[in-house]
């Protein structure tokens, strides 16, 4: 998983054959198949992985959160931005390969969005500033802003700088649940 985590970030997915991988981890073709049953099985757990992970740290900032709507926006969008650019592969997976990889992650893909937006569904239901709009809609659309945010930082030339992308972040999600 650790030659995978890097060579599906960089080369990528699609350019990462079982014959590099094997190479990088240095175990035998044989031994990767006795623990995946392909390179889009390994592809799923290290996205699986690293959304679990993330996940994990926005709901403990969450909780440690000022209950206040912006005061868990900020925390919740800060976690989630600084946890997933503190490791650039982990960055790449969740948010280049698992759209190159056509439809090998299509349902992980969906099922993080899912759990994410319920996240951010949660996080705002007790704010009646947010109820205005339908609050699974403004989920999925602020989510997809941070993907966007997210996919620039990797690919820019003139990188953001992640306190941008914070500020940026936490301006759409406030303005997007209606509070000030």
């Amino acid at each position: 998983m650790t030659a995978a985590y890097t060579l599906y970030a960089k080369p990528g997915f699609t350019a990462t054959t079982i014959e590099r991988l094997c190479s990088e981890a240095r175990i035998s073709n044989r031994a990767f198949y006795e623990c995946f049953g392909g390179r889009e099985e390994l592809l799923q757990a290290l996205h699986e992985r690293c959304v679990e992970e993330s996940l994990a740290v926005v709901a403990k900032a969450l909780q440690e959160a000022p209950n206040s709507l912006d005061g868990r926006v900020k925390a919740g969008i800060r976690a989630y931005i600084e946890f997933t650019t503190a490791d650039w592969r982990r960055a790449r997976i969740m948010h280049v390969e698992v759209r190159r990889s056509g439809d090998v992650l299509t349902l992980s893909r969906q099922r993080a969005v899912d759990a994410f937006a319920r996240l951010v569904e949660d996080a705002s239901a007790d704010f009646p500033q947010a109820a205005r709009l339908n609050r699974r809609l403004v989920a999925l659309g602020v989510i997809g802003a941070l993907q966007e945010l997210l996919i620039e930082w990797l690919l820019s030339d003139d990188q953001p700088e992640i306190d941008q992308l914070v500020d940026v972040a936490v301006h759409i999600f406030i303005r997007s649940l209606g509070t000030t």
